[in-house]
C-alpha cells in the first residue's frame, strides 16, 4: 500500500488475533508499530516474533481505565516520535441470552468496546491535531453493528455505537486533515471465536456467508492497512463490510 512506509502506527490489542495479523502486515508494509495488550506474556512475545520484521514496541494497557489509556498514548507517541495512524483494535466478546443478561456483564462488553475505543481515539486525536499534520485512524466495527445477532445484544450495542462514534468523529477531525473510517468484520476466525463457537457451529455458520467460508485474521488486516493507506485517502466517515457476503442477501 502507498504511504505506509516508515509511519508511526498505534495499535491496541496488538498481541493476538486480528490484532496480531496487522502488526505484521503493517511491519511488512515498512511502518514503525507501538501497540498494547492485556496479557504480558503475549506482548513478550509479540515483539520477540515480529521484530525481526522492524520497528515493534509494546505494553500492557487496558484501554477501559482512562488513566492507562492516557499513559499507553503518550508512551506510544515518545517511543515512535509522533503517531501518524491509529488502529483502534481492542475488543471483547461473549454469547449471553438478553433475557439472562446482567448489567455487570453489559458493563464489562461497554467499557472494553466502546469506552476504550473512545480513550484512546481522543488521546491519540488531541496529539495529532496539536502536529498538525493528519492522520488516519481506523475503528474495530463489526457487521453485528449494522446487523443483529441472538445472544449478543452487549456486543451488538458497542459496535453499532462505535460506526456513529466514527463518523462524528469524521465530522469534527476531518477540517484537521484527519480521516476517520471503521472496519466492519463479519465472521473472521480469531482465537477469540474459536474459544467461543464449536467448530460444529462454525461449520454451520458458513452455510449463511455466500462465498462459502469464515474470514481470516490477516484479510482484516488488509483493510486495515487499505483505509490507512494513501490508496484511501478520500475515504473518510464511512464503515467498510467485509463479511464474505453475509448482508448481502
Amino acid at each position: 500500500m502507498r504511504g505506509l512506509k516508515n509511519k508511526g502506527v498505534v495499535i491496541t490489542g496488538g498481541s493476538r488475533g486480528i490484532g496480531l495479523a496487522t502488526a505484521r502486515r503493517f511491519l511488512e508494509e515498512g511502518s514503525r508499530i507501538y501497540f498494547c495488550g492485556l496479557e504480558a506474556d503475549e506482548v513478550a512475545q509479540t515483539i520477540q516474533d515480529l521484530s525481526p520484521l522492524g520497528t515493534i514496541q509494546g505494553q500492557v494497557c487496558d484501554v477501559s481505565d482512562e488513566e492507562q489509556a492516557i499513559q499507553f498514548v503518550a508512551a506510544a507517541e515518545e517511543a515512535l516520535g509522533g503517531i501518524d495512524i491509529l488502529l483502534d483494535n481492542a475488543g471483547i466478546a461473549w454469547e449471553e441470552n438478553f433475557l439472562e443478561m446482567t448489567a455487570e456483564h453489559w458493563d464489562k462488553i461497554l467499557s472494553v468496546n466502546l469506552r476504550g475505543m473512545f480513550l484512546i481515539a481522543r488521546e491519540v486525536s488531541k496529539r495529532m491535531v496539536a502536529r498538525a499534520s493528519g492522520g488516519a485512524i481506523v475503528l474495530m466495527a463489526s457487521k453485528n453493528g449494522l446487523a443483529g445477532e441472538v445472544k449478543y445484544a452487549h456486543y451488538n450495542a458497542s459496535k453499532g455505537a462505535i460506526i456513529m462514534l466514527m463518523k462524528t468523529m469524521a465530522l469534527e477531525l476531518g477540517p484537521h486533515g484527519i480521516r476517520v473510517n471503521a472496519l466492519c468484520p463479519g465472521y473472521i476466525l480469531t482465537p477469540l471465536a474459536e474459544s467461543i463457537d464449536s467448530p460444529e457451529f462454525i461449520a454451520a455458520y458458513v452455510n449463511n456467508i455466500p462465498l462459502g467460508r469464515v474470514g481470516r485474521p490477516e484479510e482484516v488486516a488488509a483493510a486495515y492497512a487499505f483505509l490507512a493507506s494513501d490508496d484511501a485517502s478520500f475515504m473518510h466517515g464511512t464503515e467498510l463490510l467485509l463479511d464474505g457476503g453475509q448482508l448481502a442477501q
